[in-house]
């Protein structure tokens, strides 16, 4: 988990998690437990899409992925820990300042967005269109998931 998540990068999640807090008055250091789980969620994500059955990649950043480092088998938990642990971390370090409803409500979006119809969406339209040199996102689509996190975040 550490290599992965340890590895560098640019950490354009939580620093977009952190913005928004910003641009909407909240208190950044209410969010900081929020954008360390989008980085989790994120590293995560580029454990799986390494592994032989999706993109097969031996190097991120440089460096040898996780399956090729530990195995095959140590990514995929890693990977999963990572997942495990984004949303144990909002719920235990997010501060008592903050409501326990409007904690559940942002663990609530965070899964939506790691769900069936975000982040595993994506890797599944990602597996559908390999080596698809005319896959293109069509704006409707863009528009119908702006939509739909705006009206999410409306109700957070």
């Amino acid at each position: 988990m550490r290599y992965s998540l340890l590895a560098g990068g640019k950490r354009v999640r939580p620093v977009l998690c952190l913005a928004a807090c910003e641009m909407v008055g909240g208190d950044e250091s209410l969010a900081l437990p929020m954008a360390c789980a989008t980085e989790m969620i994120h590293t995560m994500s580029l454990i799986h899409d390494d592994l032989p059955c999706m993109d097969n990649d031996d190097l991120r950043r440089g460096l040898p992925t996780n399956h090729k480092k530990y195995g095959e088998d140590t990514a995929i938990l890693a990977g999963d820990a990572l997942l495990s642990f984004s949303f144990e971390h909002v719920a235990v370090r997010t501060p008592k300042t903050v409501s326990p409803d409007r904690v559940v409500r942002a663990i609530a979006e965070l899964g939506s967005a790691v769900g069936s119809a975000g982040l595993v969406a994506g890797q599944i339209v990602d597996i559908a269109s390999e080596g698809d040199e005319d896959v293109t996102l069509e704006v409707s689509l863009l528009e119908y998931i702006l939509l739909d996190i705006l009206i999410n975040f409306e109700h957070l």
